[in-house]
């Protein structure tokens, strides 16, 4: 009896064990998926307007992001309802990564922080420049990986 509480205790011991680290091999091909990820992503607004965003949002009830200007997280349906409402006011969007760091946490969860610099158009051909300060997090999904989580905020000039 005492054998087979030494094999439980054993089992129950290595069972709990955190996962190994990713090998910096590993992190870098994840670093190189996720930036490629959120290129495309901004290649998609600049094509099809702030509607592509849909493509690459989680869907998921846990999908929450904190877009510039409120105090909290809005869910997935909220996000989709403004950008469908502001989509029809632009005539151009275009955003570029001008800082970007990717932190892979495993292979399926990547945390992200970086400065994205924009230029959007309205149909009255007003244009307004704009650097935006996200975080957040994306995963990976069956169909490849999705923002999960984050915030965005807006950055005055100075900021370098």
């Amino acid at each position: 009896m005492k054998f087979f509480y030494s094999i439980f205790i054993f089992l129950v011991l290595f069972s709990c064990a955190p996962s190994p680290e990713l090998n910096s091999a590993k992190k870098d091909e994840i670093r190189k998926e996720v930036q490629q990820f959120l290129m495309n992503y901004h290649e998609a607004i600049a094509k099809d307007g702030l509607t592509a965003e849909f493509d690459y949002l989680d869907a998921s009830p846990n999908f929450f992001w904190v877009p510039p200007g409120y105090a909290s997280a809005l869910k997935y349906d909220s996000v989709r309802s403004i950008l469908e409402s502001n989509a029809k006011n632009f005539s151009e969007v275009q955003f570029t990564w001008r800082t970007l760091d990717l932190f892979p946490m495993s292979n399926s969860f990547v945390n992200f922080s970086g400065i994205v610099d924009g230029k959007m158009t309205d149909l009255s051909g007003v244009t307004a420049q704009m650097s935006i300060l996200e975080s957040g997090t994306i995963i990976k999904r069956a169909e490849g990986w999705k923002l999960l989580s984050g915030q965005s905020r807006m950055l005055n000039d100075s900021v370098k």
